[in-house]
């Protein structure tokens, strides 16, 4: 079975554990509407790549850790959309949860999905119970106060932030968290993968305000000029999109360089690169320059957040 395979089993299997007889139906509905379709998978595969790296004597302990991860993920993508926040009427080529279920349950069910994160990690811990304390403060740390995507949500809510801060919580914290995981779950030293985690983290945010200003939204899956009309910190209106563009190479390069050695670093690497061609094609970046080239420059207005 090749990882996304195992990655949607394990998904499937614990989302299922909740659906038991006497479950309230339409709130399982909804769980199940925030967690499939797929997304990219990035963290889990991240983080189960570091543990395979790590020498993966604890598989269970891996997966759980990983899917814990990518239930966090989902339920920030749930609260995220709501109306408070984006009133994002798709996400993944769908209809939002709360488009879809209605804003209480989509409330509900990504507060299930935190804590079904926390429950798969504690159930698959049995067979290395010295790990868990780690795992659940790395992990936890990923998603609350004071840096992760918790505290990239209430940066919103502020009149000033440093962008750099903002991307490294919203997005970023969780990216450290599935490297130092993935390390901690086989039982190694997290501290040499948190660097990788960090600049995936900080490149994947710098990708997204580029695909909001770039992507097709039919084709992204979700609603796209989003950081303009709701005023958010973005990369692309900062830096301008070729700013943005330059920058995120930058980072990916530096991820690719911050792989620890190993017999798994160039199987991590390729990762990285492959991830960074599914977010922002080269071959678009390149078709943007050579219309930047033809195209005499005009003065650009200054967004703030």
């Amino acid at each position: 079975m090749n990882i996304i395979a195992h990655i949607e089993a394990s998904l499937h299997s614990a989302v299922a554990a909740g659906e038991i007889r006497g479950c309230p139906p339409k709130l399982a509905g909804a769980i199940r509407h925030a967690v499939f379709p797929a997304g990219a998978r990035i963290r889990p595969q991240l983080c189960l790549a570091v543990a395979k790296a790590c020498g993966l004597d604890d598989p269970g302990l891996a997966t759980a850790a990983a899917i814990s991860i990518e239930f966090l993920h989902c339920a920030s993508l749930v609260h995220d959309d709501l109306p408070c926040f984006d009133d994002a009427p798709t996400r993944r080529g769908q209809p939002s949860v709360h488009s879809a279920y209605g804003q209480s349950l989509a409330v509900l069910a990504g507060d299930a999905l935190i804590v079904l994160a926390f429950q798969s990690l504690a159930r698959a811990a049995h067979t290395s119970p010295a790990r868990l304390p780690g795992l659940l403060d790395t992990i936890a740390s990923g998603v609350g106060m004071p840096f992760g995507i918790v505290a990239g949500q209430a940066w919103e809510s502020e009149p000033k932030v440093s962008l750099t801060d903002y991307q490294r919580a919203k997005t970023g914290a969780l990216f450290v968290a599935a490297t130092a995981a993935g390390a901690q779950a086989a039982g190694a030293d997290p501290l040499p993968w948190r660097a990788l985690g960090d600049w995936l983290g900080e490149a994947y945010q710098v990708a997204d305000d580029i695909r909001d200003v770039m992507a097709d939204p039919q084709l992204l899956g979700k609603p796209t000029g989003q950081d303009i009309s709701l005023g958010r910190p973005s990369s692309a209106i900062d830096l301008g999109l070729a700013g943005a563009i330059e920058h995120f190479e930058s980072l990916v390069d530096a991820a690719s360089k911050s792989v620890p050695d190993g017999p798994s670093a160039q199987a991590l690497r390729k990762l990285v690169r492959l991830e960074s061609e599914r977010l922002v094609p080269r071959a678009a970046c390149e078709q943007f320059r050579k219309a930047q080239t033809r195209t005499p420059a005009t003065p650009s207005k200054s967004v703030t957040a």
